[in-house]
Order: C-alpha cells, then structure tokens, then sequence
C-alpha cells in the first residue's frame, strides 16, 4: 500500500452543508453521540468524492478504515439525505406557472447500469436492456428550463421502457393539468402526447423534403434551438457527477442517485 494525497474539487461549504443534512438525519433517527466510524464531515466528503469522482466504494471504506458494508451504508445515507431536497413535480409546474413566457424541456436520459438480468413482459427480452441505446439501464424522464438548468427528475423505469410511456405514468398526468398557458418543449418521441406538449412537425410522406412549409421547417428549426439548451442540462449535471455515467449499485437506486445530483448541484451554488 501506497499513501498519497489527494484534493477534491468541490468548495468546503458545500461539504459543510451536506455534513448539517447528515447531522440532522442522525439526530432523527436518534443515533448517539461517539457510536459511529465517521464524523458527519467525514462522511459528508465520502459521499461527496462518490458522486464528483465515481469512487468505488471499495476505495472509499479502503481510505476511511471502515468496512465494505459500512461504506455502502453510509453513501445510501448520503444519496437518501440529498434526495429529500429536491423539488417534486408539483413545485416545479407551480413555479413555471408564474413564469409562462419561459418553456420547460422535456426530454429522457438512459441511465447505466451494470448488467441486470430481469425478464420483460414477454419472458424473453430483458427488462433494464435499453434496445434503442443498446445498454442496461433505467429510463429517466427529466424537466429544466430554457437556460439548461435541471429542475427535477421522474422515479426510474427499466430500460426498455420507451420515453413517452415512461412519461405518460410520472409526467403527463400533471402536466396537462397545470401548464393552463405554459409550454412543455420535446423531441419527436413524444409525439402524441397532447397539446401542451409541443414537438417538431412531421413531414407528410406525399410531400416532397424539398417544399416542406416555410412556416413548418421555421417552427421545427426555432424548437430545436431551444430543446438543445434544455436538454444541455443532463449533460452539464453527468459532466459534474461522473457517478452518474455508470453505477454498479442495483437498477431500481437510479432514480434516488439522479434526485440527489442536482440537489447536490443546488448546494454547490447557495454556497458558493
């Protein structure tokens, strides 16, 4: 073994912050004082290295002096205290009611995942393998805005489901109900979806790709622009979170995994 030193790129107040969220989850849960292998702020940087470095957890409880399971134990704590901070879906469609001249994006992210043998529906496809991305995953629907901020992120799918059938159960139900005057902007995979949901024309097959309506390829070329700033949110947040490109916890965890990160995020900008 080989002793090194090693800096973590991410300000101290948020380490800070995340150590009085866990500090307060154990005076919850009633945990005395002195009974466990790590302070709060110790803890509150292991979770932290997790999800900025991807960390095995092996390493984590390597450098700590804790055990394997203590490891494991103490990041679900760490993702379970960090997901409770986010916003559900109600806050984030009654904040975009009062700003209605600003879309939401919508759009599905294929998050993956070690190997996971489930049978589907049928009994022969596997139900975390994603045919379209062609990986083991689970299918995540999420909002945020037209300046590429996240804002929240539905309960995971196995990934064979398709993005409009994952976002018929978590999102559309009260999205039609609360965007009275406010606009959802997708890609052609939510095409149907109804209109409050607004994605690119198709081209009838009889008409020639050459004379398309100028009004049609306008509409198309305008919500592209502003779905490619949305959609830049995932992408920014898995650029930050390299946990996020890969977990070798259990499918099912994702979603509780992706809540947490821009909670994480959130933290990262009051404190800074």
């Amino acid at each position: 073994m080989v002793p090194y030193t090693a800096t973590l790129d991410v300000d101290q107040a948020t380490v800070w912050h995340l150590s009085a969220l866990l500090n307060a989850e154990r005076q919850r849960r009633g945990t005395r004082t002195g009974t466990r292998a790590l302070t709060c702020y110790k803890q509150a940087v292991l979770v932290v290295r997790w999800f900025r470095d991807g960390t095995a957890i092996d390493a984590l409880a390597r450098d700590n002096h804790i055990s394997r399971a203590t490891g494991y134990r103490y990041v679900d704590e760490g993702i379970d205290v960090l997901a409770d901070q986010a916003p559900d879906l109600h806050q984030v469609l009654e904040h975009a009611r009062t700003t209605p001249d600003t879309p939401l994006i919508l759009d599905g992210k294929l998050f993956v995942s070690n190997r996971c043998s489930e049978p589907g529906p049928s009994g022969r496809s596997d139900l975390w393998y994603s045919g379209h991305k062609h990986r083991h995953g689970g299918n995540l629907q999420f909002l945020s805005d037209a300046r590429g901020e996240p804002l929240w992120a539905s309960d995971v799918e196995p990934g064979a489901t398709p993005d409009i059938t994952a976002a018929r159960r978590h999102v559309f139900p009260l999205v039609h109900k609360a965007t009275a005057g406010g606009v959802v902007l997708a890609d052609p995979g939510y095409d149907g979806a109804g209109a409050d949901v607004r994605t690119p024309i198709r081209r009838p097959p009889e008409v020639d790709k050459h004379r398309r309506y100028v009004d049609d390829r306008a509409h198309n070329r305008l919500l592209r622009g502003l779905r490619r700033i949305g959609e830049r949110a995932m992408a920014i947040l898995t650029g930050r979170w390299r946990v996020l490109r890969h977990t070798t916890m259990s499918p099912s965890k994702i979603g509780t995994i992706v809540h947490a990160a821009p909670a994480l995020t959130n933290i990262e900008k009051q404190t800074h």
